[in-house]
């Protein structure tokens, strides 16, 4: 295999707000560290730190013109996280359907209250 394995996954990647917000950041354009860094109350090279964790994780690409690195969103690796909340989202459906029929029912039934001892 040619493919050098990668140091970080998409789920530690986006687990940082600063990461996220990066990646919101690159959503419709590539830009340069010095312009990203400018969004940001951090040193450039703390910037660059947290894009090479998500350039590690395949969620940025770098491109390089000049001597300027320049970033951009790459959201294929997005579609694994897409995958895994999609299958727990059955769950949070069900349970949501649980809680509107219960409070539904509580709502149509005002005099009818459990009372405690």
């Amino acid at each position: 295999m040619n493919a050098s394995p990668q140091k970080h996954d998409v789920f530690q990647a986006i687990a940082d707000p600063t990461r996220r917000s990066l990646l919101k950041l690159l959503v419709d354009q590539e830009m340069p560290v010095t312009v990203i860094s400018g969004h940001y109350p951090m040193s450039r090279t703390a910037v660059s730190k947290h894009l090479r964790v998500l350039a590690e994780a395949g969620l940025v690409k770098e491109r390089k013109v000049g001597r300027e690195t320049r970033y951009r969103l790459d959201p294929e690796p997005l579609q694994e996280l897409k995958r895994w909340l999609s299958y727990y989202e059955r769950y949070w459906e069900n349970k949501l359907s649980a809680l509107q029929r219960f409070v539904e029912d509580d709502d149509s039934n005002p005099g009818i209250r459990e009372q405690s001892p």
